[in-house]
């Protein structure tokens, strides 16, 4: 008897697979602030 906990669970799949585009766009939006406040941080010291 094959074992139900190994079945594929379409709504399990749609669910993670929104939350791994909703973590991938948050990661992105920290990875691109991070970049401008590397940037204003090496502009500012430049000015000094």
């Amino acid at each position: 008897m094959a074992n139900p906990w190994l079945k594929k669970n379409p709504f399990m799949s749609m669910w993670l697979s929104a939350a791994h585009s909703a973590a991938g766009q948050a990661r992105g939006q920290i990875a691109a602030s991070a970049k401008r406040q590397g940037s204003a941080a090496i502009t500012q010291a430049r000015r000094r």
